[in-house]
């Protein structure tokens, strides 16, 4: 079993950068690709980011491409996303997901382990 908690949420204008963190316990990270998905009332949970569990692979979003970095540190057992140039559209809720494999996944039904999530509020 792993464990994620996601932290760094919070409430930014346009523009502003944010850092998500997700820390996993329970088991080593190394071995577990990892995802960053968000959700708000009005949409389904949607892919944002990917990252193999080598970190030699990543994958975006179309909308977040170019703004957003997903990156991850085994020894801290802990993946990142690096938002910057918030816009409104990206307010939601940003979950870390994580599963044993080799490669990159972005549809949410392939991972085994979630986080609680972590509120994102961009203003204009």
């Amino acid at each position: 079993q792993v464990q994620l908690v996601e932290s760094g949420g919070g409430l930014v204008q346009a523009g502003d950068s944010l850092r998500l963190s997700c820390v996993a316990s329970g088991r080593t990270f190394s071995g577990y690709a990892m995802g960053w998905f968000r959700q708000t009332t009005e949409k389904e949970r949607e892919f944002v980011a990917a990252i193999s569990w080598s970190g030699g692979s990543t994958g975006y979003a179309d909308s977040v491409k170019g703004r957003f970095t997903i990156s991850r540190d085994d020894a801290k057992n802990t993946g990142y996303l690096q938002m910057n140039s918030l816009k409104p559209e990206d307010t939601a809720v940003y979950y870390c997901a994580a599963r044993l494999g080799t490669g990159i996944y972005v549809f949410r039904q392939f991972y085994d382990y979630w986080g609680q999530g972590t509120q994102v509020t961009v203003s204009s």
